[in-house]
């Protein structure tokens, strides 16, 4: 950490910041059923309590559950976090973004592309009623599988643009043991080619083809990359020096809080990153208040 960079609870001292990737942990959800019916090994089927349990370490455990909207205000406030995004599926999603406007951003329920128009006319309801700010994308989730660039995706594609919002999109390899193929990095440029008024911007890593992930980031000028389910110290080497060099507007900050990383853990890492003083204010809130079209 740089003299200059002295953290406040474990983020840049005096910078706002915003978390495109933070929710609630409920009572007694089924959170991951949707998941765990896909996979096939017998550990994901009867012994992971989160899909992902072989990579993630100390995933957020014994949460109370009897106001998830509070629990993760006061998470963020220990942490200086100003605002997060937070679905609009749940309960707590809503009642969040109707109780603390100036602190939850609403996002859309995930898109499937297996019900092309019942997502359709979700995204213009929770347009109209929660002003959503972008819909999201687990494309090795759904089920059956739709990858990235197939024809069932160009309509959610559209409304995207006719609404004037992002897609935050997973792409890589998949935590869970699902196939992989729906969600490679490559699949990206055909999207891009065909809405270039798209915005996109990828979730939870693009490895192992982060390198790929720059090159189109240069190549699209509306496509961007978000640090989702990735604690800081294992950051992508090629999306740190993206952000130092031609990427400072690209590079977008996103925790995984409660699914799988701590707000603690984030912040004890994140001095260590290696990004240049200029950059941070645009990854830490900047580049995310862009993109969401946020006031202020």
């Amino acid at each position: 950490m740089t003299g200059e960079q002295e953290a406040r609870g474990g983020f840049r001292a005096g910078l706002p910041v915003i978390d495109t990737h933070i929710g609630f942990r409920e009572s007694g959800a089924n959170e991951y059923d949707f998941i765990t019916r896909q996979t096939k090994d017998r550990e994901s089927k009867e012994s992971f309590s989160f899909p992902a349990e072989y990579m993630f370490k100390g995933v957020p455990q014994d949460l109370p559950t009897d106001d998830p909207v509070e629990v993760t205000l006061r998470e963020m406030d220990r942490h200086g976090i100003t605002m997060g995004m937070v679905s609009v599926a749940g309960e707590s999603g809503r009642r969040a973004v109707k109780q603390h406007p100036q602190r939850f951003i609403p996002q859309g329920s995930a898109v499937d592309p297996n019900d092309i128009m019942g997502t359709l006319r979700r995204m213009e309801a929770e347009f109209e009623e929660f002003g959503i700010r972008s819909v999201s994308s687990f494309a090795a989730g759904t089920f059956p599988q739709v990858a990235l660039n197939a024809p069932q995706m160009y309509p959610i594609y559209a409304k995207c643009v006719e609404l004037d919002i992002p897609i935050f999109a997973c792409a890589g390899i998949p935590g869970p043991r699902l196939r992989a193929a729906v969600q490679h990095v490559e699949l990206i440029d055909d999207v891009m080619f065909d809405f270039p008024d798209l915005v996109f911007v990828t979730r939870h890593g693009c490895e192992p083809w982060q390198d790929l992930a720059v090159k189109l980031m240069l190549k699209w000028p509306n496509l961007y990359y978000s640090t989702s389910a990735f604690a800081p110290k294992h950051y992508p080497k090629a999306i740190i020096d993206y952000a130092n060099t031609r990427g400072a507007d690209k590079i977008i900050y996103a925790g995984y809080f409660p699914a799988g990383l701590s707000l603690e853990r984030i912040a004890n890492e994140m001095p260590d990153v290696p990004f240049r003083d200029e950059v941070w204010p645009k990854f830490l809130s900047g580049n995310a208040r862009r993109v969401l079209k946020l006031e202020g």
